[in-house]
């Protein structure tokens, strides 16, 4: 994913970090990776700011790789669909992160979301507090309601070329 990664670095180096994205995409296209290596990007703790290196060394992102730091939360759309589950996020997305810079939140499966959910999901999406951001990731774009879109910058994930996942697993394999 190229060129969303390029126009991701773009963003960072240039202070210019959006509140909201919507990565869309097919299965297993990296969309969730993605929001991963975003959120690391972010919150590094060896860094003074959000970073295009972020160290992989830090409690913030072993946290992240293990799916568990405090400041980065997870939320299975398909699971946690209604509107009580999007109360709870935007109660607690008014605290300020507990040690890194960002409060972030990543939706897998967001098309999921009931029409409820969306409906308290936009009232904190068109006033976010500095410290959240949020990244949602999709394979169903066209059921995520336009009001949503709109309050997101968006990333098309495109299937990648068996050569290219080749290449990768040959750099993998000879690493190892």
């Amino acid at each position: 994913q190229d060129a969303v990664a390029k126009t991701l670095k773009n963003a960072i180096q240039m202070g210019r970090v959006a509140h909201a994205y919507l990565f869309c995409g097919t299965r297993g296209v990296g969309k969730t990776t993605m929001a991963r290596i975003l959120a690391k990007s972010l919150n590094c703790l060896n860094a003074d700011g959000p970073t295009v290196t972020p160290c992989l060394k830090c409690d913030s992102c072993i946290g992240v790789n293990a799916g568990e730091d405090i400041d980065v939360l997870e939320i299975d759309g398909a699971s946690n669909t209604g509107v009580d589950n999007i109360r709870q996020l935007r109660e607690n997305a008014i605290y300020r992160p507990a040690r890194a810079r960002f409060k972030i939140y990543i939706i897998d499966e967001i098309h999921m979301l009931s029409t409820g959910a969306f409906n308290a999901l936009l009232k904190i999406l068109e006033e976010p507090p500095d410290h959240v951001k949020f990244i949602f990731a999709t394979t169903d774009p066209h059921k995520v309601l336009p009001t949503i879109q709109s309050r997101c910058q968006r990333f098309d994930f495109q299937n990648i070329h068996t050569a290219v996942i080749g290449q990768q697993l040959e750099k993998i394999l000879q690493a190892e």
